[in-house]
């Protein structure tokens, strides 16, 4: 198939396929045909044989980070216990609140990622993992969540983050570093005018 339909069937835009191509980044085979740009989609039972089931840990910050190999051996005696084969482990340290997760953007990426084993739902998507889910669920890819209940500490930490974002962003930065100054002043000059 044409690189553009093998781009529609897959939900990416035609302009990423393209730069992918480009940029040598397709996850399929492809060459170019004269003016045209030819994917080879592999048979189906070849395709099922490296169908890989991925375990995702995640924490929100760097001193978090001694937590990350005790969620990884949870998940991972979790999945054994059900039957469920692991093949590979993905450890991420971020913030579910924006898309600055490459590991975790490169695992829905992956075609070959059939199942995405989490702790929690949190763990692989704070907001929206519904609509992730189904998007998944349209490639015959699943999430299989261990605990499905809510983390209320990160929960509590995530809207900290929130509202410092939107006060930062109501306020600016000019506020802030002028607010920087007036303490900056009033140290230096201790006798002086405190307004």
């Amino acid at each position: 198939m044409n690189l553009a339909e093998w781009a529609e069937s897959q939900g990416i835009a035609r302009v990423t396929a393209y730069r992918w191509f480009r940029d040598g980044k397709l996850p399929v085979p492809a060459r170019k045909v004269g003016g045209l740009i030819l994917v080879d989609t592999p048979d189906e039972p070849e395709a099922a044989e490296r169908r890989l089931t991925v375990v995702y840990a995640r924490v929100s910050s760097s001193d978090q980070r001694p937590d990350l190999g005790r969620q990884v051996a949870r998940v991972t005696e979790w999945a054994t216990g059900q039957e469920i084969a692991v093949d590979r482990v993905v450890t991420e340290v971020g913030s579910a609140l924006n898309g600055h997760r490459r590991r975790f953007l490169s695992l829905l990426r992956d075609p070959q990622v059939s199942r995405i084993v989490v702790e929690h739902r949190d763990r692989f998507c704070r907001f929206g993992a519904e609509y992730v889910e189904a998007a998944l669920a349209a490639q015959g890819r699943e999430l299989v969540v261990m605990d499905p209940a809510e983390v209320d500490d990160d929960l509590v930490r995530d809207m900290t983050e929130i509202l410092t974002s939107m006060c930062a962003r109501l306020y600016g930065k000019p506020a802030a570093a002028d607010r920087a100054a007036k303490l900056a002043a009033a140290v230096a000059d201790p006798g002086g005018d405190q307004s």
